[in-house]
């Protein structure tokens, strides 16, 4: 089962980092727009968001230091929560769950995190 765990969370982070790249890039710009970030700052956030996604996702798979590795996806879902809460807090009512999914995400990591193979 953690394995299922693991290979989940990892898809949803290579996903998200391509969509953020590739697929859907302009949603990312027009959050960052409503929040008032154009320009320069807008490319580092949307090109550096979408790297650093799927660097975590690699790294899941690894299974190097999986724990730091939990606490960075817990650090990096919480501040990406709280920004796009202050940008649009509706966020939190949309049907699809962009920010409402975070929690169950984070429920995952922590079991992840508090694993046994891990310690």
């Amino acid at each position: 089962m953690i394995h299922l765990i693991k290979f989940s969370l990892s898809f949803l982070w290579i996903f998200t980092g391509l969509t953020s790249l590739y697929f859907a890039r302009d949603t990312g710009y027009e959050i960052l727009a409503k929040g008032g970030v154009e320009g320069l700052v807008a490319d580092v956030f949307v090109f550096g968001g979408g790297v650093l996604d799927i660097i975590i996702g690699i790294w899941l798979v690894s299974g190097f230091y999986l724990r730091q590795c939990c606490k960075i996806q817990i650090l990096i879902i919480i501040v990406y929560s709280i920004l796009l809460t202050f940008i649009d807090p509706t966020y939190w009512l949309h049907p699809f769950g962009p920010l409402t999914k975070n929690i169950p995400i984070l429920v995952l990591i922590l079991v992840l995190f508090n694993h046994k193979e891990l310690s």
